[in-house]
């Protein structure tokens, strides 16, 4: 069933939350290590706007689907971290632009050249970056609905759950566009299923990785999924699912690499 992109674009909307009482945070505070998860899901999410600059240098902006899609998506993304940056206000955690910014200029030529690197990978793996772009996007939207989902189940409040869970909701869209995508032109292409399986078994990590700290990345990783095998293999599943991937461990591998016991 192909990804209705005009619906997609109709029906784009911030993710809602006037009904749920955060006022609740009060008397039901969060944890901190949750707190230190969802600080860095807000930051992911905000940070969505250096993805897509990065992304406008390469074939997929000519794309017009992709290019459509990406204007949406960097536009939920941008919600889903207002909604957290407001829970995070509860419990006097403040995230705004400046110390965004400031984050980012920390980061130094690995920021600033972002763009040249995704330029330089789009040139060596031609037409065919597409699909890598297609198929890691769907990898980073297949753990955030798990991790959205999986943080919604551990804490069970009044507040923060059923709006985690309203996220992961509309990430699953995100999910459906890049799965889509990703099949069409791994189908269509041997070549591209053998620069997928390279890029994706090799060089994938957890959302985040590269913009935040190693020892966040580590955190938040261990803090949702340590111990949850069951978690990691039904995410490979998913993608083993796409033509040409069959077998391929990226999450395993990722956690592996990051010495997080699965």
């Amino acid at each position: 069933m192909a990804f209705d992109l005009d619906q997609f674009a109709e029906t784009s909307v911030p993710v809602k939350y006037e009904d749920l009482d955060f006022s609740l945070f009060e008397t039901q505070p969060l944890d901190a290590q949750t707190l230190r998860s969802l600080r860095y899901m807000c930051d992911v999410e905000y940070h969505t706007s250096c993805f897509l600059r990065d992304l406008l240098v390469t074939p997929s902006h000519r794309e017009e689907a992709a290019g459509g899609f990406m204007t949406m998506w960097n536009r939920e993304e941008f919600w889903h971290g207002e909604a957290l940056a407001k829970v995070l206000a509860q419990h006097g955690i403040v995230v705004d632009y400046d110390e965004l910014k400031a984050k980012r200029v920390k980061l130094g030529w690995s920021n600033a050249l972002g763009p040249l690197k995704q330029s330089v990978m789009s040139n060596l793996a031609g037409k065919d970056f597409v699909a890598v772009h297609m198929v890691w996007g769907a990898a980073n939207e297949l753990s955030a609905v798990a991790a959205y989902r999986r943080l919604s189940a551990m804490t069970d409040h009044p507040v923060l759950s059923p709006l985690l869970k309203r996220i992961a909701q509309q990430e699953t869209r995100h999910v459906a566009f890049y799965t889509t995508q990703g099949r069409e032109r791994l189908l269509a292409s041997e070549a591209a299923q053998k620069i997928v399986r390279l890029v994706m078994g090799r060089v994938w990590k957890p959302v985040g990785s590269g913009m935040m700290d190693e020892s966040e990345v580590k955190h938040v990783m261990g803090h949702l999924f340590a111990g949850r095998s069951d978690e990691l293999d039904k995410l490979d599943k998913r993608v083993q699912k796409l033509p040409g991937l069959d077998g391929l461990t990226i999450f395993r591998n990722a956690f592996a690499r990051l010495g997080i016991p699965a």
